[in-house]
């Protein structure tokens, strides 16, 4: 194993570093070649570094910021007031070649603004796509892409995604021939836009493609396809209902403490033992453990967190920087495009 260097943002998200030093510290522990350059408030997030074991104190290379981004601000006046803050500095440590990928859970749009614009687009992709492995209901992952990156996508860019979908699912899924499928409100070849008409009819004459047609929203988590393409706009509303239906229906079989009533704490735990067999899938699916998306199609690993994270969804979103990195998901992309654009 080689070591590596990841760049953190210790201040992004809602909950800054009494959530991401404790995730960095799982990460640390799992991976004994890690190091990490983390930026941040020191006042805030020295405490928290002070109580890590020394041995991982050692292996970070804390950089004091005074200055952080609010995740709420609007993309422009987010960009315009970046200079100097800990996100921005996370990620000019890839552009400089410092770190070999980030971890942010700031600002989205500030995030992929800044990545767009410090680091290298891969040769023949346009735009990079927020990428995720999204769990299905046989234990297995999906890729998915776009998920918020592009809100309007044409038929070229699909075409991209598709192609970086399929060496992404090649690699990290261990697939040999990648099924993908195409985001649409129905089946037929007459539904949809005309980019999602266009995709599928370019989509189908691509021998190295693996193409199965088009899924609909009702079956992302079936296993039917191991790549899902589609524009931003339709992939963020999609993942979200997807979590948010995960998170609430967990809630629900685990909240038993707040029930006074004995009758009512009877009747759920009922429901537990008929359901015991779904609600062990409904564990497959917590989002928290497949916590980050990446901007794939750029030249170094960039990852988003939930802003909301807690410690172990944010702890995921650090090992799936890792992943990719120790895969060389990057190069790799760059090598399989190289020629079909």
């Amino acid at each position: 194993m080689t070591r590596l260097t990841l760049a953190l943002d210790v201040m992004g998200g809602d909950f800054g570093p009494r959530i991401t030093i404790p995730a960095l510290s799982l990460a640390l522990e799992k991976n004994p070649m890690l190091s990490v350059i983390a930026f941040g408030n020191e006042v805030e997030s020295l405490p928290y570094i002070h109580k890590l074991p020394l041995e991982q104190q050692q292996r970070i290379q804390f950089k004091h910021t005074a200055k952080s981004i609010d995740a709420h601000l609007p993309f422009m006046q987010a960009l315009r007031q970046s200079k100097g803050s800990s996100i921005r500095l996370t990620i000019e440590s890839v552009a400089e070649g410092k770190a070999q990928g980030c971890v942010s859970g700031g600002n989205t749009g500030l995030l992929m603004g800044l990545a767009k614009q410090l680091i290298e687009l891969l040769p023949n992709i346009d735009r990079p796509a927020l990428t995720s492995l999204i769990p299905t209901l046989n234990g297995k992952s999906t890729v998915m892409l776009d998920l918020g990156a592009n809100v309007e996508a044409d038929s070229k860019l699909l075409m991209q995604f598709a192609e970086m979908g399929n060496i992404f699912a090649q690699i990290m899924l261990e697939q040999v021939y990648p099924r993908i499928a195409l985001l649409n409100i129905g089946t037929e070849e007459n539904k949809g836009t005309i980019h999602l008409r266009e995709s599928h009819q370019q989509l189908k004459l691509l021998q190295h493609l693996n193409y199965q047609g088009f899924i609909e929203g009702d079956k992302l988590l079936n296993h039917l396809t191991d790549v899902i393409v589609c524009d931003g706009f339709s992939g963020n509303i999609a993942l979200k209902t997807l979590e948010g239906a995960a998170k609430n229906l967990l809630s629900f079989f685990k909240k038993t403490s707040e029930e006074s009533h004995l009758c009512r704490q009877a009747k759920r735990y009922l429901l537990q033992l008929i359901f015991y067999r779904y609600y062990r899938k409904l564990q497959q699916i917590n989002p928290d453990r497949h916590n980050g998306a990446t901007l794939l199609g750029l030249s170094s690993v960039v990852v988003k967190s939930h802003g909301g994270a807690n410690i172990n969804a944010f702890y995921y979103a650090i090992q799936y920087a890792i992943s990719q990195i120790e895969n060389e998901i990057p190069a790799k992309i760059s090598q399989g495009l190289n020629g079909k654009y």
